[in-house]
């Protein structure tokens, strides 16, 4: 991969390609450790999180390769050592990346996990990609200025379609994405509500941020989540969601910010897919929280 050097927003698509190839390559490495023997195999990380051998080779790929992209700007992982952890603070733009969202998915075989890639500037994604390497599909949306959906044609090049902002109908269900994991009063309650404020409501659980690829393509309406998340898991996925009509904001409206604060931790959240529907207002108003 070429140096690039460093580029202003309205060029952010320049930066597509290489990054479609190089998730093309850690997608690789993530399905050779997927379909080996020791697929099961993990450590435990300090917060009982697991981790794999294909975390670590797929943060590998995607670290050496964001440098070679453009060396002055940082990158943030999940899999980062502490000192990138606690020099983040410092910085302006910086990569921030998941290189395996969804490891519990990947050890239990459901298929569900992704690889999620967001550029953040002062405090907020301008770019976001997410990549699922079992489909070789890759999700793509850089706020204001693309929102596309590329599918690997296994020749080397991609096919590309437009991603269509989805739009709330009244006379259609209303389609809650909610985690596989992760549930609560909480959310009973954020049902409960919608149930009574919406004719029919249905609920599809699922783990990793493939929520969002599902509400970018129109499969899902909303994904409220209570229980704790880390920036990296989120914020491509508020990239692609802000750019196809989207938003993800906390439970007072404001839309997410990061690198704001010590912890990589975000607050409760509700994610639309439809972010001007006058139902969200009614949400927010009503306090949830």
């Amino acid at each position: 991969m070429s140096m690039v050097q460093t580029i202003k927003q309205q060029d952010l698509p320049q930066w597509v390609a290489p990054l479609l190839d190089l998730c093309r390559e850690a997608g690789e490495a993530i399905c050779e450790h997927y379909h080996a023997p020791a697929a099961a195999d993990y450590e435990s990380k300090q917060d009982d999180s697991p981790l794999t051998l294909a975390d670590l080779a797929s943060h590998a790929i995607l670290q050496a390769g964001l440098i070679s992209l453009d060396a002055t700007v940082p990158v943030l992982s999940e899999e980062s050592v502490p000192a990138d952890i606690t020099h983040r603070r410092q910085w302006r733009r910086y990569w921030l990346i998941d290189p395996l969202d969804g490891t519990k998915e990947f050890l239990e075989r459901t298929g569900e996990f992704t690889i999620n890639i967001a550029l953040i500037d002062d405090h907020r994604p301008i770019m976001g990609l997410l990549y699922l390497p079992l489909e070789r599909v890759a999700y793509v949306g850089i706020p204001g200025q693309l929102a596309q959906c590329y599918s690997d044609t296994g020749d080397g090049a991609w096919s590309v379609c437009e991603l269509v902002p989805p739009l709330l109908q009244p006379d259609q269900p209303l389609v809650v994405l909610a985690s596989r994991r992760h549930h609560g009063d909480r959310l009973q309650t954020c049902l409960q509500w919608l149930e009574k404020n919406w004719p029919c409501v249905s609920r599809s659980n699922m783990g990793s941020a493939l929520k969002f690829c599902y509400m970018a393509r129109g499969q899902g309406d909303f994904y409220p989540r209570f229980a704790p998340c880390c920036e990296w898991d989120l914020a491509a996925g508020q990239a692609l969601l802000e750019a196809t009509g989207g938003c993800l904001v906390g439970l007072k409206g404001e839309p997410l910010r990061y690198n704001c604060s010590d912890s990589l931790y975000s607050p409760p959240f509700y994610a639309m897919s439809d972010g001007a529907h006058p139902l969200w207002e009614r949400l927010l108003q009503a306090g949830l929280d």
